[in-house]
């Protein structure tokens, strides 16, 4: 094959294992041999929509084949996949539409008055609704499916092209799309089939978005390159995981630790069957160590780690073999992973010291779409900077103790403050604002805003808040907001949020963040 890239996985696997199971959903059931037919066709119905070499597809919807079949024909064209999150509002999604100049977009019908919104805007050209519209003004996903021929294509594509971008929030208030590479994503998966020591027969439940880069890099991917099989459910339920680990003998998942605590104080926990599971992968916030006890005592341990967007996204790795000997620890180096712990002078640390983390690797990024001075302040000398603060240890095992960029995480999703700030800022009754992290029992953090109003204003926070709807994704808005007179600065005129948080209840650990970080651990 002439295909190097994501795009030709289901043509291999097809010729390998056509009659195993790739997908399923719901009662739908896929094999690899009806995957590739079905992505031969996709591939065919875009390429019908003009999509060719470099050019961008984006896919708006929750969890559902169609979005894998999306991604691998798109790489089968030698297209770039533009996976969007399903819970950004109508202008986010504009945005990031427009700033990757997305030609196709395929979107879910829950989308469907979102996407009438923002026509006007998008810069997309050609609409593929998994369902028909009315009117039949536009094919839906099926008939063109139908439609289309179903003849090899093998499109020339290396491992050096872009696959997709993926969007990260900026800390500058922009989100910032990640291009990674064919190269990338198949590293990575090599990285997760090593660590994580897959095996064929895998059955991995995919409860987490395959918009994010966990869900999709970390769990999906490497399990259908693998071979194994894939259990998609559009949104988490704690009732319906144990219903779906125990009917389909589930093998493989990964979660937010919110997510494995609710499964936890489901009454049907201390009697569940879970004899299936083997792999428990925890991300997107410290795992508390009352809920690796609890998993403990039914013979479950989780396997942690840390990585980023860039990254594609693992970096370093915990193994279940040291969960408790280096609990708090983010791990060592994934197998095909450089990492150090740096000064200023890139020079690394002494162990115990406190430095950046740097990452290099052939699952590393090459740049930001379209952002090459942003590109050249992320690298140094090849070395990816995750603006991570970290300390290691004498055997190699690095501890997050800080994070740089004042990421907020919450439930898994990563909120930069800069962006929320710049919502509330536009307000004409706000002088100012900060937006800080403060602990949250169900989401580990949340959103806090202090704000300085404009004096006679009469500006309350409910109103503030509710201004905010529709222009940022639900859970980047705020949770609570205070009024002060005036915001505490340093001499530079820069805002001190370490102040802010020991003032406003969020003094504490401080789980550390790269950009949408997989695995963020406790900090000792």
């Amino acid at each position: 094959m002439r295909n190097e890239g994501l795009g030709s996985w289901p043509a291999r696997r097809a010729r390998k294992t056509p009659h195993r199971t790739a997908l399923v959903h719901r009662d739908q059931v896929r094999t690899y041999g009806e995957l590739h037919e079905r992505v031969t066709r996709l591939a065919h119905a875009l390429r019908a929509l003009g999509v060719r070499r470099g050019d961008r597809v984006a896919y708006l919807g929750p969890n559902h084949p169609t979005f894998l079949e999306t991604l691998f024909a798109t790489g089968a064209l030698g297209g770039v996949f533009v996976p969007l999150n399903t819970r950004l509002a109508g202008p986010e999604i504009a945005y990031q539409l427009a700033d990757s100049g997305a030609g196709v977009l395929v979107y879910a019908p829950g989308h469907a008055e979102l996407v009438d919104g923002i026509r006007d805007t998008a810069g997309v050209r050609a609409y593929v609704p998994l369902e028909a519209t009315g009117g039949g003004h536009e094919d839906g996903y099926e008939e063109l499916l139908a439609a289309a021929a179903a003849d090899p294509i093998d499109e020339p594509v290396g491992l050096d092209d872009p696959c997709m971008i993926m969007y990260t929030s900026g800390t500058t208030g922009r989100p910032k799309g990640a291009a990674l590479t064919h190269g990338n994503i198949t590293w990575n998966a090599v990285n997760v089939l090593i660590d994580h020591d897959l095996v064929a027969d895998e059955a991995a439940l995919v409860t987490a978005p395959l918009f994010h880069t966990a869900g999709l890099n970390m769990l999906t991917l490497p399990v259908l390159l693998k071979g194994g099989r894939c259990v998609l459910v559009e949104r988490f339920d704690p009732e319906g995981a144990l219903d779906l680990i125990e009917r389909h003998r589930i093998t493989f998942m990964f979660g937010v630790p919110t997510m494995f605590e609710q499964i936890a104080r489901s009454p049907r926990w201390p009697t569940a069957d879970l004899s299936s599971l083997r792999l428990l992968t925890c991300g997107g916030a410290p795992v508390p160590t009352s809920l690796i006890a609890t998993y403990q005592e039914r013979g479950l341990t989780f396997l942690q780690g840390y990585g980023m967007t860039e990254a594609s996204p693992g970096v370093l790795f915990l193994d279940a073999a040291h969960a408790i000997s280096k609990a708090g620890s983010a791990g060592v180096p994934h197998f095909f992973s450089d990492v150090k712990v740096v000064g200023p002078d890139m020079r690394p640390v002494a162990p115990g010291e406190t430095g950046e983390i740097v990452v290099k690797g052939p699952h590393v990024m090459p740049g930001y779409w379209g952002l090459p001075d942003e590109t050249a302040r992320a690298f140094t000398d090849g070395w990816f900077h995750t603006g991570d603060a970290a300390r290691v240890d004498e055997d190699g095992y690095a501890y997050i103790v800080d994070r740089i960029k004042d990421v907020i995480i919450s439930g898994g999703e990563n909120i930069y403050p800069a962006e929320v700030e710049n919502a509330i800022v536009a307000d004409p009754d706000v002088l100012e604002c900060a937006v800080i992290g403060v602990p949250d029992a169900r989401w580990g953090e949340v959103g806090h805003a202090v704000v300085v109003p404009r004096p006679g204003s009469g500006l309350t926070a409910e109103r503030l808040l509710a201004s905010l709807s529709g222009r940022l994704a639900k859970y980047k808005i705020p949770k609570s907001v205070e009024f002060a007179d005036a915001l505490p600065r340093n001499a530079a005129g820069k805002i001190l949020k370490a102040r802010l948080r020991a003032a406003h209840g969020a003094a504490g650990p401080r789980p550390a963040s790269g950009p949408d970080a997989q695995t963020p651990p406790t900090e000792t």
